[in-house]
């Protein structure tokens, strides 16, 4: 069995006689990006509150008059965001959660770190043995170079 790992564009790279044949279908979907997700439902392109969702949102139209037709749906979303917002302010953080988060913090000031610049320069023994071979090889390439252009 052979595992197909690229993306159904057909840019693979690996044009065999294990290629699958794009599916296509021909209900007019346009075809998805490799990464992207489809979502299940999916709203109009540019979807606009209406102005009266504004103006009960505002406090200047009661929730009786905004709730009839299309906006019906608008009013529930924005009724059930309300009540979650409120049952999260009414979330606190548990006293032992608490104490553990603050016994871990640490109970000194931490030490400024000085900046790269002002940080001694330390170099180890394989890191100037490499230093020292690349530029060897580099000045034997650059003397070729010039031996061969003054042929």
């Amino acid at each position: 069995m052979v595992d197909d790992l690229r993306s159904e564009d057909g840019l693979g790279g690996f044009a065999g006689p294990h290629h699958r044949p794009l599916r296509r279908s021909d209900k007019g979907h346009k075809v998805l990006a490799d990464r992207e997700v489809p979502l299940g439902h999916q709203e109009n392109e540019q979807r606009v509150l209406a102005p009266a969702v504004h103006q009960w949102l505002d406090g200047e139209l009661p929730e009786a008059s905004v709730r009839k037709g299309m906006t019906a749906r608008d009013v529930e979303f924005w009724k059930n965001l309300g009540g979650e917002i409120d049952r999260r302010r009414r979330v606190h953080t548990p006293t032992h959660l608490e104490a553990r988060i603050m016994e871990a913090l640490p109970q000194t000031v931490p030490a400024l770190i000085t900046p790269r610049y002002q940080r001694e320069f330390v170099i180890t023994p394989a890191a100037a043995v490499g230093a020292a071979a690349a530029l060897i090889i580099l000045s034997s390439v650059a003397t070729a170079a010039v031996m061969f252009a003054s042929r």
